[in-house]
C-alpha cells in the first residue's frame, strides 16, 4: 500500500537536494598559462579550454573567451586585441583574468549567477606572495565563497595516482605551458620543490624562431604548437618524421610551403629540454638519501602537455639513470588532483599553501 509523504518529510528532502546542490556547485580550477580546466565536483571536468580573452578596445567588453577567443588569434580586426592573461603560470592582466574565471565559473554552472562555489586552484611552486594574492583576488572578485591554493605539482601527484600520504619519496615533473614544476613529496608535504619558467611557450617560441632563421619562414603560434605536437622529440626516434607547414615568407613577403624534419625541430627544442633536464638532476641531487633511494626504486612520474612529447620519458632515464613513467592522463593531472581534493578537506588543509 503506498503511503503519502508527509510535508515536513518533503520539507526535509528539498533542504537536504539544496545543500547537495550548493556542495556540488564546489570546482577546482588547473589555470594555466595555456589552457583553463574546471573541474565540478561530482560532474568531473566540465571546462578544458585555452586561456586566451578577446577585447574590444573600443567599448571595453569581452568579445570571447577561451575557444572562440583562440580562433581569433592572429585573425582579429585593429580594435580587438586576443589576450593571454597568463605569463608563467602566474597573472600577467589582472582585470582578463577576472573576466576569464568568472566567465569559466558561470559557464560550468549553466551561466547560473547566483552560484558562490568554495574554489581550489593549482598554482606553480616558487610564486611570491603578490602573485598568490592576485590569484586569490581574482577568484574572490569572479564571486567565489572560499580560495583555496595548492602547489601544481603536489596536484599533479595526487591526480597521477601517486601516494602521497605514504613515508616514501614520490618525484613528480609537471611540464606545463608556462612553467615546469618539479616536486619531492613524501607524507603529504614537499621537501623539494622547484617551479622552472620554461615549458611549453618557451617550446613553441623555440620552434617559432628556428623556422625563422632555417627556412626564412614567419609562422603563427597555431602552427609552432602544431609542429611541437606533430614533431617535437628530446631523443632521436626508431622513424623518422615529416610534415608540410605553411606560412609567410620574410624576404618574398608572400604564403610559401616547406617541409620540415623531426631532426630539425629536435635541434630546435635542443636548449629547452636541456634546461628541464638538468632541473630534474639538479632535483635529484637536493634530495635526501633515503627519499633518493626511494625514487630510484619507484622512478619519477611526468604530467602535462610536456609529457606528451616523443621520447622525453627515455631522455630522462638515459640522463639519470631513474625509470620514468607518463602519467595516464598527464594534460588533466593537475586538475584531477585538485578536483579530488574537492571531496577530501582534511587532506587539502594538510597541503593548501595559503
Amino acid at each position: 500500500m503506498r503511503r503519502d509523504r508527509l510535508p515536513d518529510q518533503e520539507t526535509s528532502d528539498v533542504t537536504v537536494r539544496s545543500m547537495l546542490s550548493f556542495l556540488s556547485s564546489d570546482l577546482a580550477i588547473d589555470l594555466g598559462t595555456a589552457n583553463t580546466c574546471v573541474y565540478a565536483r561530482g560532474q568531473g571536468i566540465v571546462i578544458n579550454e585555452p586561456s586566451i580573452v578577446a577585447v574590444n578596445h573600443v567599448s571595453g567588453q569581452i568579445e570571447a573567451v577561451g575557444v572562440e577567443a583562440r580562433d581569433m588569434v592572429g585573425r582579429t580586426p585593429g580594435n580587438i586585441t586576443a589576450i593571454k592573461p597568463m605569463k608563467d603560470g602566474v597573472i600577467a592582466d589582472f582585470d582578463a583574468t577576472e573576466k576569464m574565471l568568472t566567465y569559466f565559473i558561470k559557464k560550468a554552472h549553466d551561466r547560473t549567477v547566483w552560484v558562490r562555489p568554495r574554489i581550489i586552484i593549482g598554482i606553480p611552486s616558487e610564486v611570491t606572495q603578490v602573485e598568490k594574492r592576485a590569484v586569490k583576488d581574482s577568484a574572490y572578485r569572479a564571486k567565489a565563497s572560499e580560495v583555496h591554493l595548492v602547489e601544481e605539482a603536489m596536484a599533479a601527484a595526487i591526480g597521477a595516482g601517486m601516494p602521497i600520504t605514504e613515508p616514501f619519496g614520490n618525484m613528480i615533473v609537471d611540464i606545463g605551458g608556462g612553467t615546469t614544476d618539479i616536486a619531492v613529496i613524501s607524507l603529504a608535504g614537499i621537501v623539494y620543490s622547484r617551479a622552472v619558467r620554461v615549458a611549453g611557450n618557451e617550446m613553441d617560441e623555440a620552434i617559432t624562431q628556428y623556422i625563422k632563421k632555417a627556412h626564412n619562414l614567419l609562422i603563427g603560434e597555431r602552427t609552432a604548437e602544431q609542429i611541437k605536437t606533430q614533431l617535437g622529440s628530446a631523443f632521436e626516434l626508431d622513424e623518422s618524421l615529416k610534415i608540410e607547414i605553411r606560412g609567410r615568407h620574410l624576404i618574398e613577403g608572400v604564403p610559401k610551403t616547406t617541409i620540415v624534419t623531426d631532426a630539425e625541430i629536435r635541434e630546435a627544442l635542443a636548449d629547452t629540454v636541456a634546461v628541464i633536464v638538468d632541473a630534474v638532476r639538479v632535483a635529484l641531487e637536493q634530495t635526501p638519501p633515503e627519499l633518493s633511494a626511494d625514487i630510484y626504486e619507484r622512478g619519477i612520474v611526468i604530467t602535462g602537455g610536456g609529457a606528451m612529447m616523443k621520447n622525453l620519458d627515455k631522455r630522462l632515464r638515459e640522463e639519470t639513470g631513474v625509470p620514468v613513467a607518463i602519467a595516464e592522463d598527464p594534460l588533466h593531472s593537475v586538475v584531477l588532483g585538485t578536483g579530488k581534493m574537492l571531496g577530501d578537506f582534511d587532506l587539502l588543509r594538510r597541503i593548501a599553501i595559503d
